[in-house]
This record gives C-alpha cells, sequence and structure tokens, in this order.
C-alpha cells in the first residue's frame, strides 16, 4: 500500500516570497500539532530567496520540500510492494512462491537492485520445453535446487556445488550396459542395486541419486568420497526424479533482464507512465525509488487508483500562481490574505481570507485560537514574514491586527523586530551576484485582469544605489520575461525600504501608459518613479486593475 494517503502538502505560491514560505512551514507545524492523524508536509513551488534563506538559517530550520507539480506520481499509487526473489531460486520454488502471494510476476534482485523478472509464462514454458537432461547443466544448476525439488537427504558430498556439465540419466538395472549410458559429470538416477551404484561412481558421475529411499552401503559412501561424487536419497521413483529434476534450474536462465525491462521511479507521474506502457503486452513493471533500490511492482490496474495529491494553499488562491497540475489535486484549505482570485474547487473546503498585510498574522491567530503557543523558531518565522510582507509596518497594507501579532512574536521569538528587520532586508537586496531574470523572478505573481495576463515582480532594497544598476539589468530581458510567461505586460517594482518609494520599471505595448494612468505619475523612459508606493496587492494591482477594468 501507498505510505501517501494521510500526507497532506502544504504549499505557497510559485516563486515563493518570505511569507509563502513561512506560512507553509507555521501552518504544517500547527496542524501537525493539533491533528494526529494526518502528516502535514511543508512545501515550496519554486526557489528561495536570500531573505528567506536567511530567516530560515537565523532560525536553524530548513528549506521545504520542493514541490512544483502536483499531478498523481507513482508514490500515491498502491502497489504491489513483492518482495524480490533470489536469481538462483529454483522454478518450482519460484512457481510455488509466487501462487503463495497470488502474483504472476517474480522480480529478481540482488540486494537492493532489480536484475529482472520471471512470469508464470516464462516458467511454464521452461518446463515444457525441458525434454533432455542436458538442460539442466546448461543452467548452471545448483545441487541445492536439486535437493530441495527432489525433498533429498545428502548422505554424501558437496551441495554447494553447481552442476554445469554433463546430462542427467536413468540407469538401466544390468550394471554392464552402465557405459553406454553415463558419460563423466553426469547425475544418475538409480535404485537399489550396490553394482549399478558403484558403477556410476567409477564412470566419473559428479551426483548420484537414490530413488524409492534405496539404500546406500558404506563402500558407495566411502567411493563416493573419494572420487568426489556427491550422493542424495529421495522417496521418488525414478520417473518422478527424472520429471520433477528439470524444475531445479535457476531462474536467472529463463528470466527477462535487466536491460529488457521497462522500470519506474516513484516520482514518475502517472499519465506519463500510462503513455509510457499503452500497447505494451506485460502487465507489471519493477518500481524503484530515486536511488535505484528496488521498491515493488506495479500493474496496468494499480494506475487506475492513484490518488491524488491533498493540498493545502497559504498565501494564495489564484491559479495562475498555484503549482503545476493544481486540477488534479484535492484542496483541503486555503489560508490567505489576497483578493479572490476565482480559484473554483469540486466540493466544499475550509477557506479563511483575511484582510491583513501577511498570511502569517493570519495563521498566528489560529495558533491562538488553538491554544498552541509558537515556539521560538515559529515564532521568528512567522515575525519574519509579517516584517517582510509590511515592510516593518510601514505599507498601507499593514493593519492594526499585524502590528499586534509582530509585537507578540517577537517577544516569543526573543529578537527586536527593528534590530531583525535591517539585518533581514540587508540579507534579503544582495542583488548584485544575481542574474536579470533571475532577479525579476524573485517575488513574482501573475494576475489574469480583463483578459491580459499581467506578470508584477518586486524585489526591495535598502540600498538606494543599486536601484539604477537592478533598472538597467531588467530592461535588457523584459522581453524575453515576456515571451517566457505569455504575459501581455510585465512589471518589475525596485522598492526602497528606507525611502519608502517604488521605481517602477514596465514591458508590453502599453505598460507605461497603464502605470501613468494608474497613478498620475510621468515616465522616464520605461520606469516610473511612484513615491508612497510599495505595496503590491493594495496598491500596485488595484491600479492596474482600475485602468484595465
Amino acid at each position: 500500500m501507498s505510505d501517501n494517503k494521510n500526507k497532506v502538502w502544504v504549499t505557497g505560491h510559485k516563486s515563493p516570497d518570505t511569507d509563502s514560505i513561512c506560512s507553509a512551514i507555521a501552518y504544517a507545524n500547527l496542524k501537525n500539532t493539533i491533528d494526529s492523524e494526518k502528516e502535514y508536509i511543508p512545501a515550496k513551488a519554486g526557489d528561495i530567496s536570500n531573505e528567506t534563506a536567511f530567516v530560515l538559517e537565523y532560525f536553524g530550520l530548513t528549506e521545504p520540500h520542493t514541490l512544483k507539480d502536483v499531478r498523481p506520481q507513482l508514490s500515491d499509487v498502491d502497489f504491489h510492494h513483492v518482495k524480490g526473489a533470489d536469481k538462483e531460486m529454483s522454478i518450482r520454488s519460484a512457481w510455488e512462491k509466487m501462487k503463495e502471494e497470488d502474483i504472476v510476476t517474480l522480480p529478481i534482485v540482488d540486494g537492493d537492485e532489480i536484475e529482472g523478472v520471471v512470469t508464470i509464462g516464462d516458467i511454464s514454458r521452461s518446463v515444457f520445453n525441458v525434454f533432455d537432461g542436458i538442460h539442466i547443466s546448461e543452467a548452471a544448476t545448483p545441487f541445492k535446487n536439486i535437493k530441495e525439488v527432489l525433498n533429498a537427504e545428502v548422505l554424501s558430498g558437496d551441495e554447494s556445488k553447481v552442476f554445469d556439465d554433463g546430462k542427467v540419466t536413468v540407469s538401466a538395472r544390468v550394471s554392464a550396459s552402465m557405459a553406454e549410458t553415463v558419460g563423466e559429470n553426469d547425475i544418475v538416477l538409480l535404485e537399489n542395486v550396490k553394482e549399478s551404484q558403484m558403477n556410476a561412481i567409477e564412470l566419473g558421475a559428479s551426483c548420484i541419486i537414490m530413488c524409492n529411499n534405496a539404500d546406500v552401503d558404506d563402500d558407495v559412501i566411502k567411493l563416493a568420497k573419494e572420487k568426489g561424487c556427491n550422493v542424495l536419497r529421495t522417496r521418488f521413483d525414478p520417473f518422478t526424479c527424472g520429471r520433477l529434476i528439470t524444475q531445479s534450474i535457476p531462474i536467472r536462465s529463463i528470466c527477462k533482464k535487466r536491460d529488457a525491462l521497462i522500470t519506474f521511479e516513484l516520482n514518475d507521474y502517472v499519465e506519463d507512465i500510462t503513455e509510457h506502457i499503452t500497447g505494451v503486452r506485460y502487465r507489471y513493471f519493477p518500481v524503484e525509488d530515486e536511488n535505484g533500490k528496488y521498491v515493488g511492482m506495479v500493474s496496468k490496474g494499480n494506475l487506475l487508483s492513484a490518488g491524488k495529491k491533498k493540498l493545502i494553499l497559504v498565501d494564495h488562491e489564484e491559479k495562475t500562481q498555484a503549482v503545476d497540475g493544481i486540477d488534479t489535486a484535492e484542496i483541503l484549505e486555503i489560508i490567505d490574505h489576497h483578493r479572490l482570485g476565482g480559484m473554483t474547487t469540486p466540493s466544499p473546503l475550509y477557506a479563511r481570507v483575511q484582510p491583513v498585510g501577511c498570511c502569517c498574522t493570519i495563521i498566528y491567530e489560529m495558533y491562538k485560537e488553538a491554544g498552541v503557543t509558537p515556539d521560538k523558531k515559529m515564532a521568528g518565522l512567522m515575525l519574519s514574514a509579517i516584517i517582510s510582507d509590511t515592510l516593518l509596518f510601514k505599507s498601507p497594507t499593514c493593519t492594526p491586527a499585524d502590528k499586534k501579532a509582530g509585537e507578540e512574536l517577537a517577544k516569543l521569538a526573543g529578537v527586536t523586530a527593528e534590530d531583525f528587520a535591517k539585518e533581514m532586508f540587508k540579507a534579503g537586496s544582495d542583488l548584485g551576484s544575481k542574474e536579470p531574470k533571475e532577479i525579476f523572478f524573485m517575488d513574482f505573481k501573475k494576475f489574469e485582469i480583463e483578459g491580459k495576463n499581467i506578470g508584477v515582480g518586486q524585489v526591495s532594497t535598502i540600498n538606494s544605489d543599486e536601484i539604477d544598476d537592478i533598472h538597467k539589468k531588467i530592461s535588457g530581458v523584459m522581453d524575453e520575461v515576456l515571451a517566457e510567461k505569455g504575459l501581455d505586460n510585465a512589471f518589475l517594482m525596485i522598492t526602497d525600504i528606507m525611502e519608502e518609494s517604488s521605481k517602477v520599471v514596465c514591458g508590453g505595448n502599453d505598460g507605461i501608459n497603464i502605470i501613468e494612468q494608474a497613478f498620475g505619475k510621468n515616465a522616464e523612459g520605461d520606469a516610473v518613479y511612484l513615491e508612497g508606493v510599495v505595496s503590491r496587492k493594495k496598491q500596485m494591482i488595484p491600479g492596474i486593475m482600475g485602468v484595465l477594468q
């Protein structure tokens, strides 16, 4: 069975900012505290920023799991965790194992790695195709397999040897005629005739098998030891022995080898697998983890049971900002502080959307409502998100609830908000080493407004001197940004935290005109300087919407 049925992924938007990452971690922590029936896993839908990296390192936390596509994967499927078999296993034992476990395909492994598979059909064909004893030696059959299949007793010899030369023959009762049928290294099936037993050994047999529980004199055992001949005894008659012994050959001699197999990894997407095996006649396929370790077998029927990934969305609910494959997932909750963006779900869900400056403000309120006091790490994360989203309470998006939450969280985290903010903003504004498009997409959101695809990125700095450098970098890649994201217009807000202003670089045919109309300011080249404008959510997007509507 899959281990993913009770997993719930908590994730923010693409191009995640500090609030998106901190909200995912903090809310997953709260849910794990109050709900023991599920496992809540924080995730990120993109690379984190310098600012977020600083926050995580400061409070001793690791980056969340990366989850960029939520289409069902093989890890979401209830496939068969069939234990692998050793390649030396006899086809008889393989057949019995497959009947016992009610399977038609048996994986063959070497340690943790898949070596091949053997099917019921492979075994059936091998049994019907073996008409002589030579095939058994050609398969390099271990003597221990022969002992096992015949349920035989070892009277003398080394069962660890391999029968790889000679044939299997049934001795005539007249010992004088044995030289015509018994050759060197043969396996000879015998009955209770001492002279025949001795003659078979003298003729160089590698093994004599006493059928019908025949008696064996000490003289025979002594000679067998001298000649290095194995001596086995079984209750079966020669005819039955001859029929059973063909089932002792190892499964490696009839299996499909690794290079002929179609294998899949746990991270493979179900829809890709389904396309790949269309028209393939095999029913079962080996599954490996990301390290190449065998974990089970998946059938075409199993793929139909692929479960949807369960998600909680934080800091967004617009489809254009969500992880890829969002339509295939089951959304359980939405926690957000932005405008409603048209996300639809097939069934009711818990949604909490409040007009505050930061999603972590809402999550902190939920901690208090649940009677859970966040530890220093969680308090520090939520404080960092509030400082980031409200620009240390200076943004017009900041509400009394944000400020109150920030003050309480600073005490719980054991930091001074102002001092910590300076360190955090300094770490986040170190943009000199980044590529232009990397800067643009650090905190980027895509919106659909009146049929137009609009992209708005935002970077913040406490170093006014680098604003013009960032502007020049972005101007050179704006056309690439438009094409890459399929946008009609693109804007980058370069926000000066200390001066509480933004320089907006515009892209698209009417980008400059939109910003000039929205804010009543004149452009200088491809950018507009906006004093007092620092919020994408409360100032930039509403201004653009006002013009386009």
